[in-house]
């Protein structure tokens, strides 16, 4: 099974010279919400769809799933 991360994310606010906090109040999540996306956890879609719309961008550019290679 494949883990979240939202490396893409962070790297895009600091593209667009955008502060964590400001989107946050911007997109309208809870700071429990962000601690989630600071921690790669999972959050709704619903969430991602928000911040997407706020950045203009499509969901593969705030995030990606990291697949773990098992070899037996």
């Amino acid at each position: 099974m494949g883990k979240i991360s939202y490396k893409k994310l962070w790297k895009l606010l600091i593209d667009k010279d955008i502060k964590k906090t400001k989107m946050r109040e911007k997109v309208g999540i809870s700071t429990s919400t962000l601690s989630k996306l600071n921690r790669d956890e999972y959050v709704s879609l619903e969430v991602l769809v928000r911040i997407c719309s706020y950045l203009k961008c499509q969901l593969s550019d705030i995030c990606e799933i990291i697949y773990e290679d098992k070899v037996k």
